[in-house]
């Protein structure tokens, strides 16, 4: 029977529009909403009137329209514990519950786990006491990393070449409440020099299925030069992420995570994102994410062919194990266009000229709004021009040529995506890179 599964979204990013965008091509999906949704993603399915956040909302409305498969996009629904409400209303989620979503939602959380489990990862003490932090600081080299603990929208990261730097930001966040509440405990790391890659893990609670690695590419310039963004592109497979390195990631890091999780009690039922840094005794730990990455969703999914209805569905009803899945030969890269001011004070309105669809690629909304004029710039990441083809280099071709069929006021966009694969894509000036 065609058409017969029912799946809510929750999000209105360019990771989620990808989600959307991967279940429209299966005919077994019958219908597709979005909470709240894009201009893109209403191409592919129903925006509700419903924030990410607002978790009474969403769960009155799952509760009374039931769709079978509820995809959880962002951290913040995630950490708040909407998925565990969606669950005690009897519907099948994708997305840690509440006490899984820590791995997010507290650093500290993270670095004890990892600790306890003896994960590879920087050295690291976590304060609430502001005269103790700093004396902590003080007693490590630098450049030494300044965390927030809780979420700070990816801004709350400090790379401190100084300790009058270190102490600088410590006081920022912990006296000062920069990043409000999250602030209030901080985390404070020896600096890892190397190369970063994500890799994704969908799990169960028992079973982990790796999907190809991936590197982002987080600052807004080119060379990687600028601020730190939500990410300016991303290609995968990433070369770095041999079958070697990433049967060492499972084995050392994973699993044990996913371990560590069952010794507390806790179930997990979504994806395990790991930001690694490859430095030169190994793979280690910077950070977990609760979530799929925005923009690592983007080339991910193009190379998934094991239909995602699938692969999530059966993460959710505890499953995978009896799951063969497919990932297809080649590669995908994407390049995100921004708005002007991105990412301080991203300019806003402006209208957006899209030309005709490119083979091989798909362009995949986020900060987009459709008004009376027509699709409008809504949010600092805009669009997400993906390609995909036999390897990286026809798949960038194809991502830039997409690119040139997109024009709005002041766009900004890197021309170098994808340059530590591609020689000719630019120089790497900055290897360490943090969220």
């Amino acid at each position: 029977m065609a058409g017969q599964h029912t799946v809510l979204i929750v999000g209105s990013g360019g990771r989620e529009h990808a989600f959307g965008w991967a279940f429209s091509r299966d005919a077994r999906i019958g219908k597709i909403w979005f909470a709240p949704g894009n201009a893109g993603t209403a191409e592919v399915g129903e925006n509700l009137p419903l924030a990410a956040t607002d978790e009474q909302g969403l769960v009155a409305w799952a509760a009374k329209e039931k769709p079978s498969l509820v995809v959880v996009g962002p951290e913040a629904p995630l950490c708040a514990g909407l998925a565990d409400r969606l669950r005690a209303q009897g519907l099948r989620v994708f997305g840690p519950g509440k006490e899984g979503a820590r791995l997010e939602g507290s650093k500290s959380f993270c670095k004890e786990l990892l600790v306890r489990q003896k994960i590879p990862t920087a050295r690291a003490g976590s304060f609430q006491k502001l005269e103790e932090a700093i004396r902590f600081s003080e007693s490590l080299p630098c450049p030494q990393v300044v965390k927030a603990d809780g979420l700070a929208a990816g801004k709350g990261v400090v790379i401190a070449g100084s300790h009058a730097e270190a102490a600088q930001a410590i006081r920022q966040m912990m006296a000062e409440r920069l990043f409000g509440e999250a602030g209030a405990t901080v985390l404070i790391e020896e600096f890892l020099e190397g190369e970063e890659l994500s890799v994704h893990a969908v799990t169960d609670g028992n079973n982990l299925v790796i999907l190809p690695g991936a590197q982002d590419h987080k600052r807004v310039g080119e060379g990687d030069t600028g601020p730190n963004t939500g990410g300016m592109g991303a290609y995968a497979p990433a070369p770095k992420a041999t079958p070697e390195l990433l049967r060492e990631v499972k084995d050392r890091i994973l699993v044990p995570t996913l371990q560590g999780l069952v010794d507390l009690g806790i179930p997990y039922r979504g994806v395990l994102y790991a930001g690694l840094m490859l430095t030169r005794s190994g793979p280690k730990v910077l950070e977990y994410n609760c979530r799929f990455g925005d923009p690592e969703t983007q080339v991910l999914l193009p190379l998934l062919e094991t239909p995602l209805w699938d692969l999530l569905g059966a993460a959710a009803d505890g499953n995978l194990a009896g799951l063969p899945v497919k990932i297809r030969s080649g590669a995908a890269l994407t390049v995100v266009l921004a708005a002007p001011g991105y990412p301080s004070v991203p300019v806003l309105g402006q209208g957006i000229r899209i030309g005709p669809a490119q083979p091989d690629s798909h362009l995949f909304h986020a900060g987009t709004q459709t008004g009376r004029n027509g699709i409008a710039v809504a949010g600092g990441r805009v669009l997400a021009a993906t390609g995909w083809g036999a390897n990286l280099e026809i798949a960038r071709q194809r991502a830039y040529a997409l690119v040139a069929e997109v024009s709005f006021p002041g766009m900004q966009f890197r021309r170098d995506i994808g340059h530590r694969a591609l020689p000719s894509g630019g120089q790497d000036r900055d290897r360490a890179e943090f969220r």
